[in-house]
C-alpha cells in the first residue's frame, strides 16, 4: 500500500468529507482549515472573521486502490467547478472549491484534470489549485459530522453520494 495525502475544498466540509470517505481506496479523511492567514483559525473565526480559510478535507489514500487522477474525478462530481465561493446553499469565501497539494507532482495530474473537467464546461472553471500552505483540523463536532447526524444537511445529493461508493 503507497499511502498519499491531498487536501480538497468542495463547499460546506460535512458533505464533502462523507463523498470522499465513500471512495474506494481512501483511507482516511478529516475536515479542516486550508490556506488562510491565520494560525489555528476557529469555525467562527473561519466563517465570520474573513481568515481567508477554505473549508477543506485532508484525505489520505492508497494509491495503490485509487490514483489521485480517478480521486479527483470523482471529487469533480460532487461539485460545480464554475462556481466562485458558492456550492449549494453556501456563500462566502471559505465554500470556495480547491485542490491544494503537497507533492510537486500532483500539481501536474490536477492541472491535467483540470483542464480535461475545462472541456465539459462552456464556463470558465475556477477550481483553486495551489500548494498546500497550511491546515488546522475542524473542531471535533465537524469531524464525521454526517455520520454522526445522517439527516443533517447537506449540498450534495444522495445519488452522487451513492456514485462515489462505486469509484
Amino acid at each position: 500500500m503507497k499511502q498519499r495525502q491531498i487536501v480538497l475544498a468542495g463547499g460546506c466540509f460535512w458533505g464533502t468529507e462523507k463523498f470522499l470517505s465513500l471512495i474506494p481506496g481512501v483511507i482516511e479523511t478529516e475536515a479542516g482549515y486550508a490556506n488562510g492567514k491565520t494560525e489555528n483559525p476557529t469555525y467562527e473565526e473561519v466563517c465570520y472573521e474573513g481568515t481567508g480559510h477554505a473549508e477543506a478535507v485532508k484525505v489520505l489514500y492508497d494509491e495503490d486502490a485509487v490514483a489521485l487522477s480517478r480521486l479527483l474525478q470523482i471529487f469533480f462530481e460532487s461539485i460545480d467547478p464554475t462556481v466562485l465561493d458558492r456550492q449549494g446553499n453556501d456563500t462566502g469565501s471559505q465554500y470556495r472549491t480547491g485542490i491544494y497539494f503537497t507533492e510537486n507532482g500532483d500539481e501536474q495530474t490536477a492541472r491535467n484534470e483540470l483542464s480535461a473537467l475545462q472541456q465539459k464546461y462552456d464556463k470558465k472553471i475556477v477550481v483553486e489549485l495551489i500548494k498546500l500552505e497550511n491546515y488546522t483540523k475542524a473542531e471535533e463536532y465537524h469531524q464525521k459530522y454526517l455520520d454522526k447526524h445522517p439527516f443533517g444537511y447537506c449540498h450534495i445529493g444522495r445519488q452522487t453520494m451513492e456514485k462515489a461508493k462505486k469509484g
